[in-house]
């Protein structure tokens, strides 16, 4: 099976500090992968490299065989790739329906246009609706974004992206900041999203119980290197990230 996201030799320094030092990996289409290590490991950086945020100083980044190292992050949007980011991206003082709608217009390549016939946006808004209904926001459509929790917020931005109709989905920390009781909703989103396999889902996060319950396969950075590549039940095994990201055992 040909990766859908391949890294060759990716490497990424801030003045003397390799962030990202080499990393060569390959992600399964239709898969979840999770990326962990320790703070400072690279893995932010290394999503920020994959979406085009930053371009490396070595190395390539593929997307489906076609190298994308040097296009920026609106062409790779528009190739498939979409991000969440840890900090809520949302319109606060529009509603919930407008936020995902404008999404589905940007999709579709429709801006402002007075002659396009009603029907053509009552399409658009049938399909904000089904997105806000994955992500089980459509009781919150009509809501001012600001008045959600920080957690409905989260389950927005994802319906933004979901709205652009990515191949590849990558979130950064989605349960970053949110409250315990509204993590079990996000991993229940995660967990649907995933089932469907109609695009690939690169998640970067800390909660290690999530982790192992929802990867296909995870993907260990440490000090900006591969630690280890693997089945989950594989990486809960390795010596070597049982002694550089948990101390000896996995919780």
């Amino acid at each position: 099976m040909e990766a859908i996201i391949r890294t060759e030799d990716l490497t990424m320094a801030f003045g003397g500090l390799l962030a990202v030092n080499g990393v060569s990996v390959d992600i399964k289409p239709h898969s979840l992968t999770s990326i962990i290590g320790p703070n400072g490991a690279g893995k932010t950086t290394f999503f920020n490299l994959i979406s085009g945020q930053l371009t490396p100083v070595r190395g390539k980044v593929f997307f489906k065989g076609m190298d994308i190292t040097s296009l920026p992050v609106h062409s790779r949007a528009r190739l498939g790739l979409g991000r969440c980011f840890q900090i809520t991206n949302v319109f606060p003082r529009l509603t919930v329906l407008e936020n995902v709608r404008l999404a589905v217009q940007a999709k579709a390549q429709i801006g402002y246009r007075p002659l396009t016939p009603a029907k053509r946006f009552a399409e658009l808004e049938a399909k904000a609706l089904e997105v806000l209904d994955t992500v089980g926001l459509t009781g919150k459509a009509g809501s001012l974004a600001v008045t959600l929790t920080h957690g409905e917020k989260r389950k927005l931005e994802i319906a933004i992206v979901l709205a652009m109709d990515p191949e590849v989905l990558l979130l950064d920390e989605p349960t970053a900041g949110i409250s315990l009781e509204e993590v079990p909703a996000m991993i229940e989103l995660l967990e649907r999203l995933k089932q469907k396999r109609d695009r690939t889902i690169l998640l970067v996060e800390h909660k290690m119980d999530m982790v192992l319950s929802l990867s296909d396969e995870i993907l260990v950075l440490f000090n900006g290197t591969v630690l280890a590549q693997g089945l989950p039940e594989e990486i809960v095994q390795d010596e070597r990230v049982q002694r550089a990201y948990l101390g000896g055992g996995m919780t």
